[in-house]
C-alpha cells in the first residue's frame, strides 16, 4: 500500500518508515505538521495516513485536526492517529466520526510489527481499529459513569432546589409535593450518588458539591 507518515520526529518518522518499506509498502511521504499533511494527502493520495496525534505548534490536537480534515477532503484516504497515551477525549472524538478506514492505536503498538501491519491493513480496507487498551480505558470510565446521570428527573430538581440552599419544607412548596416526598427524594438522592451515612460529614453538603462538581 502507499503510506504517508506524519510525525515531527524525524527518527520515529525514519523507523516506521524502513518498518513498512521492510513489509514491502511504499511511504510516499513523511512530513512533521498537520498543514503539510493534508496538502501531501491531497496531492498524493495514499491508501493510508499514519498520523501522530500531537505536532507543531502547539504539540496538542493539530495531528486530529488534520485527520478529520483529511477525511473530509480525501474521504477515501485510510486514517490511522497513533498516540503516544490513551487520550480520551481525542478518542471519543474519534469515535463520533464515520468509522470507516481508521484508527486510533498506542505508539507502543509499533513495535509489535506483525499487528501494527495488520492494524494498517484494516484501516486499509475501511475497516475501524481501536486499540485494546483505549477500549478498556473508555469501557471503564464508561461503567462508572457520573453517578448524576441515575437521577431521576425529579430527583435532579430536588437535588437542584437543595443547591440553592432550600429546606426539604421549602423544597416542597417550590414543587408542589408533600414533605414526606421530598424525604423520599432526597434519601434517594443520597443513595444514588453512594454518600455514606458518615456521622463527620453533612450528606447534604456531599450532594450539593457533587452536583456542582458535576
Amino acid at each position: 500500500m502507499r503510506v504517508i507518515l506524519a510525525d515531527d520526529s524525524v527518527l520515529l518518522r525514519e523507523g516506521l518508515a524502513r518498518l513498512l518499506e521492510d513489509a514491502g509498502h511504499e511511504v510516499v511521504a513523511g512530513v512533521g505538521d498537520g498543514p503539510s499533511l493534508v496538502e501531501a494527502v491531497a496531492g498524493l493520495r495514499p491508501d493510508v495516513a499514519v498520523v501522530d496525534v500531537r505536532m507543531p505548534p502547539t504539540h496538542t490536537d493539530e495531528g486530529l485536526r488534520a485527520a478529520f480534515e483529511i477525511r473530509e477532503r480525501v474521504p477515501g484516504v485510510g486514517v490511522l492517529v497513533l498516540s503516544q497515551y490513551v487520550e480520551e477525549a481525542y478518542a471519543a472524538r474519534l469515535v463520533e466520526q464515520d468509522g470507516a478506514g481508521l484508527g486510533y492505536l498506542l505508539k507502543d503498538r509499533v513495535s509489535e510489527v506483525a499487528g501494527f501491519l495488520a492494524s494498517l491493513e484494516r484501516v486499509r480496507a475501511g475497516e475501524t481499529v481501536f486499540d485494546p487498551e483505549v477500549v478498556r480505558q473508555m469501557l471503564t470510565r464508561t461503567s462508572h459513569a457520573d453517578p448524576l446521570a441515575r437521577l431521576t428527573g425529579r430527583e435532579g430538581e430536588v437535588l437542584r432546589c437543595l443547591a440553592e440552599g432550600l429546606v426539604n419544607a421549602a423544597i416542597a412548596k417550590r414543587l408542589h409535593v408533600s414533605l414526606s416526598t421530598v424525604e423520599k427524594h432526597v434519601n434517594a438522592i443520597m443513595e444514588k450518588l453512594d454518600l455514606g451515612r458518615d456521622p463527620s460529614y453533612s450528606r447534604r453538603v456531599l450532594a450539593i458539591l457533587r452536583y456542582l462538581g458535576g
